[in-house]
């Protein structure tokens, strides 16, 4: 997940319709968290794989993350790289801990609401404000990080991260592509093995997110050194619609396959030929918005999720309900995202520029 930051940068094409695929994962992700509450078995969901949204954004980021630094990390320094990254992901991480312990504590229909040990909550707090992985909480099901359950997907962006400023933005494309091969064996041995690549929110699938996050980045950055853009005319619509069918996949018994296909091939094509496809201006800045909303999105929804669970265990409402509940919720926090984005996203990534790159502009929302 990078971002503009320097006049060098600004000579660069930028790819809107990647922003705009993001924002549509991002909701995709909103939706497939609603649906599993509702449909606890995964055969009669029909977002089913929503969750593979998360292997999508690894692959953008790596693509990101080269075309923003490959050509001035040296010139950046250690330092100042992860001062830039901290300041473009980490506000959001601590609002997304503070949205999740309001939701835990304060939970209208939990039936028991906030009787954790307070000394455990609050360390799970500071756990979490810190991204450090701590699944402790039986009540959020053993979550890495039980108060904010997406930022399991963050902590790995962490280490992609530190990885590619220490080892990856230096090495060749014939070891990048060496690494790729090592990923695909680990990736195909995991999904195997779990029958899925759902893995890497919990404890007890903590390494599943560890080859998650290989495979896409890695291939993510090897994309965009090979330049594998595609020059095409589909369009946003059609591009967006493409991505939309990994998620609406149905779920079978050959899960362990069709998500490593769609995973290993599909989501790296879509990201050579949606960095080389044609925007109208009109929808150039809807995936610009979409691109911006995405992180506060994914960041700050998982809150409204478990007060969610808590009042379909209590209300059993019925399918119209339900579908009212979950169109207005995503609108909903959607346009919460958007005033996170306005009021404190925006601003604490410029006050922390000021403060802590005085030389450089904040980085922007796009590309992330």
């Amino acid at each position: 997940m990078a971002g503009i930051n320097s006049a060098p940068l600004s000579t660069k094409p930028h790819f809107a319709l990647l922003d705009g695929l993001r924002g549509v994962a991002a909701l995709a992700i909103v939706i497939f968290h609603f649906m599993e509450w509702v449909y606890p078995d995964p055969s009669r969901n029909f977002i089913a794989h929503g969750f593979l949204a998360v292997d999508f954004f690894f692959c953008l980021s790596g693509f990101v993350i080269a075309y923003a630094y490959d050509d001035r990390i040296r010139r950046l320094g250690l330092a100042a790289f992860f001062r830039l990254r901290l300041i473009r992901l980490h506000p959001l991480v601590i609002l997304g801990s503070v949205v999740g312990l309001l939701g835990f504590l304060f939970d209208p229909f939990a039936a028991q609401p906030g009787l954790l040990n307070r000394a455990n909550l609050w360390l799970t707090f500071v756990c979490s404000i810190c991204l450090i992985p701590l699944p402790i909480m039986k009540e959020r099901a053993f979550n890495l990080f039980s108060l904010n359950a997406p930022a399991w997907s963050l902590f790995w962006e962490y280490v992609a991260n530190i990885l590619y400023a220490l080892v990856l933005y230096r090495i060749s494309r014939r070891n990048l592509s060496l690494l790729i091969v090592l990923a695909t064996a680990v990736l195909c041995l995991v999904s195997y093995r779990a029958g899925n690549l759902l893995g890497g929110w919990a404890g007890s699938n903590f390494w599943d997110g560890g080859a998650r996050v290989a495979y896409s980045f890695l291939v993510g950055l090897f994309i965009y050194r090979a330049n594998w853009i595609f020059k095409n005319n589909l369009g946003f619509v059609a591009v967006a619609g493409l991505l939309l069918l990994a998620f609406f996949m149905p779920f079978t018994r050959w899960n362990w396959l069709t998500e490593l296909i769609i995973v290993l091939l599909y989501f790296p094509a879509l990201i050579a030929v949606g960095a080389g496809a044609t925007v109208s201006a009109g929808l150039e800045k809807l995936c610009v918005f979409l691109g911006r909303l995405s992180y506060p999105l994914y960041m700050t929804h998982y809150g409204a999720m478990w007060i969610f669970g808590s009042y379909l265990a209590s209300h059993k409402p019925d399918t119209l309900h339900l579908s009212l509940i979950v169109i207005t919720g995503a609108i909903v926090l959607s346009g919460f995202a958007y005033l996170v984005l306005l009021v404190y996203d925006e601003p604490s990534r410029r006050y922390l520029a000021v403060r802590l790159l005085p030389s450089s502009k904040p980085e922007t929302g796009r590309p992330k």
